[in-house]
């Protein structure tokens, strides 16, 4: 086979380049670091749309640097496995739970119980603070994975069927209150003075309208989207959990970044965080509007009586023996 002088000249220009190291430098200096990102989350909700803010933070920051791919519906992983795809290397960004790094880091069950976290404004002061730093690196040494930001995901109500005058734990006692069917979960409806019965989401609904059960709790965005108050008539704003999920990282692809890189992602995860906190807290302060509307009784109990009663029950549980030494008191005197 006859091969032209300009492909033998092309074929020996790219076999020096190869010997001395420079195609490979080359296409390195070219390449995007892949940030794979997986979600549960459904496009309309605030924490599918912040992965957008993280990208349009990045893509401005550092142009051509990182070749985001946001995965939403649980279609690259299933909610739950992101974690141990994280510290495979398979997947570099992932919201995680609390329960989610409790399973490897126990000490971080803490921020499961319930009247840990008082607020939004007080989770965010918790973990963005040196408890946040403490625990973070649990998670980071267990896990494989460095907490970048932390996302409100919504606070827990409860919602019942019959209005009742809720004032402290002891006045939702017999009151049987639907809880996801985990003990952990139905612990938590036991401390804040009730009869917790487990029971499946989707068979929520018809117990409320048959009075197999007589309350649930939920965040009042879940209330609004399973139409609960079509069968309720009372919200009663315990605040009893306030809920997060964790900006993540694998360790892996974090430990690779450069630290210009590195505080560039960062601060995207900041900006991602900042857009979905605002825009979750505005809903939900919108919502209360909504339930009136609709003739809910919406009444607040004393909620220091339910915060009191519900963190001695965690204090005297099996659950509070993993937690760190002070830790408890510690959140409970972050202002």
């Amino acid at each position: 086979m006859n091969v032209s002088p300009l492909r033998r000249g092309l074929a020996a220009a790219g076999a020096a380049l190869i010997l001395c190291g420079a195609l490979p430098g080359t296409a390195l200096a070219q390449a995007k670091v892949p940030m794979r990102i997986s979600t549960p989350a459904v496009p309309d909700d605030w924490h599918a749309k912040m992965w957008t803010v993280f990208k349009e933070s990045l893509d401005k920051s550092a142009p051509g640097e990182f070749d985001v791919q946001i995965h939403l519906n649980a279609t690259l992983f299933k909610q739950g496995t992101e974690p141990a795809a994280m510290a495979r290397g398979n997947l570099e960004l992932a919201t995680i739970s609390a329960f989610d790094i409790a399973k490897l880091a126990p000490e971080f069950s803490i921020f499961t119980a319930g009247y840990v976290i008082r607020d939004p404004q007080h989770q965010q002061q918790v973990f963005d603070g040196p408890i946040g730093q403490e625990m973070f690196k649990l998670a980071s040494e267990k896990m494989d994975v460095t907490v970048l930001s932390t996302i409100y995901l919504g606070t827990r109500q409860v919602n019942l069927r019959e209005p009742r005058n809720v004032r402290t734990p002891a006045d939702l006692k017999g009151v049987k209150l639907r809880m996801p069917g985990s003990k952990e979960w139905l612990f938590l409806g036991e401390a804040l003075g009730a009869t917790a019965t487990p029971l499946a989401f989707g068979e929520v609904y018809l117990a409320l309208k048959t009075g197999t059960i007589d309350g649930q709790d939920n965040p009042l965005p879940t209330v609004r989207a399973a139409k609960f108050y079509e069968v309720t008539k009372q919200l009663v704003l315990t605040n009893h959990l306030v809920d997060g999920i964790f900006l993540s990282i694998a360790n892996k692809t974090w430990n690779a970044l450069t630290p210009a890189q590195k505080q560039k992602v960062a601060a995207a995860a900041k900006a991602a965080a900042q857009y979905n906190n605002e825009n979750r807290i505005k809903e939900e302060s919108q919502i209360v509007d909504f339930f009136r509307q609709q003739g809910l009784q919406v009444t607040t109990p004393d909620v220091d009586a339910f915060r009191r009663n519900v963190q001695a029950a965690y204090l005297g549980s099996e659950y509070a023996k993993v937690w760190p030494k002070g830790m408890l008191e510690r959140i409970n005197a972050t202002k």
